[in-house]
């Protein structure tokens, strides 16, 4: 891991400056530095370097919590795991398999796993295009790894999937090369036309999947819940209740017109461009409507069941593509630390149902997975409650 073995001696030095200077404030990037930044990695250490600087100032006035940069959970490039930490954590998602549900209300959860899937499902429209999208994603994936951990024996933290490598090439990546360790390459050929894309006009061309996935440690592993919005133009929705049970194998088709949206420019744009100066302008970039946007190049990369907006989760991919999400809204937040604690939005998708503006302090409701929280209480991944964590 690139940063640790700077980050005491960083700290030593940020805290002694501090020290020697009483009225010393947090230092965050200048635009100059942002500007220069070449690669996600030139982003990534700039987010820790500012928080650096907040961590020693806490210090410096005594109100360092128990959460530190030394040690917070360290989530990392799916890529840079071993192989044995790789299978871990494959090992201990195949765990909520075999856990009961326990909401009866949706009665076509069948396992612990389709919890997850049938709390995003209930709540889809009020959390995506809100002024929620980022906390409640951060919440239910947070989630997600304590649930790995604590039911299934898990060591390590939620890794991610860096969208800015193999984008044309996405199976050769270690997340989607249909190796043992992966997340099982595209599926089975399926015919059909390819993916609608935002209000489902806009067209991608069809990968050369699209039917149950063939490799990788889940071929053979049933989902249970939808779909009920599919992207992938010749996969129907299931007609009946969205609650129902309808057992089948995840479908995947991997398709690099969506995957290629991922470029340098556009994480620029959203992190040091003209649209990371607020919350507002970054999400609505970020989320554009309409669009094959940042956020949904990676549903759409995944095609079949992850292209499904309400059970995208039934791809386990999902939570390596959302907390690639959770990143760059971690970074974004290092780098704008005054507008680190805002959020900008109403509380239904993209206002189309007219509702009030989100506030800091909504709670974020995520069913039978966890307790509501605050948003004001989520903003801090080092706050300690409920986060502990930074990424690699």
């Amino acid at each position: 891991m690139r940063f640790v073995s700077g980050v005491t001696g960083a700290l030593a030095l940020v805290s002694g400056l501090a020290l020697a200077a009483p009225n010393l404030a947090p230092r965050a990037p200048t635009t100059e530095e942002m500007q220069s930044a070449k690669s996600v990695d030139d982003f990534r250490d700039l987010a820790m370097q500012a928080l650096e600087s907040q961590q020693a100032d806490l210090q410096r006035r005594g109100e360092q919590g128990t959460c530190t940069l030394e040690n917070a959970r360290v989530r990392r490039d799916w890529e840079h795991m071993g192989k044995c930490e790789r299978k871990e954590y494959i090992k201990a998602v195949k765990c909520l398999w075999d856990l009961p549900a326990v909401d009866t209300e949706f009665s076509a959860a069948q396992n612990y796993f389709d919890e997850f899937v049938a709390i995003h499902a209930n709540v889809t429209d009020f959390v995506h295009g809100t002024a929620n999208f980022f906390t409640w994603h951060r919440y239910l994936i947070a989630l997600w790894e304590d649930t790995l951990r604590d039911q299934c024996g898990y060591k390590g933290a939620l890794p991610y999937w860096n969208w800015y490598k193999y984008q044309s090439a996405l199976h050769l990546s270690p997340v989607f090369d249909g190796s043992d360790t992966s997340f099982g390459s595209t599926g089975e050929y399926f015919p059909h036309n390819g993916s609608l894309v935002g209000s489902r006009t806009v067209h991608l061309p069809p990968g050369e999947g699209g039917g149950c996935i063939k490799d990788g440690p889940f071929v053979g592993y049933t989902i249970n819940i939808g779909p009920i919005r599919p992207a992938m133009n010749g996969y129907e929705p299931w007609m009946k209740d969205q609650r129902d049970y309808n057992p089948r194998c995840q479908r995947r088709d991997l398709v690099h017109a969506a995957s290629e949206r991922y470029t340098f420019d556009g994480l620029f744009d959203l992190l040091a461009g003209d649209h990371s100066h607020t919350i507002e302008l970054m999400q609505n970039k970020f989320q554009e409507a309409g669009t094959l946007s940042q956020h949904g190049a990676g549903h759409y990369a995944m095609g079949g069941d992850g292209s499904d907006v309400f059970t995208s989760l039934n791809d386990p991919a999902f939570y390596l593509h959302h907390a690639m999400v959770d990143k760059l809204y971690w970074m974004w937040q290092a780098l704008h630390p005054k507008e680190a604690n805002t959020v900008a939005g109403t509380l239904t998708y993209m206002n189309i149902i007219p509702s009030r503006n989100g506030t800091v302090e909504d709670e974020l409701d995520v069913g039978i997975l966890g307790p509501h929280l605050k948003i004001t209480d989520t903003f801090n991944t080092l706050g300690g409650t409920p986060y502990c964590y930074i990424y690699e």
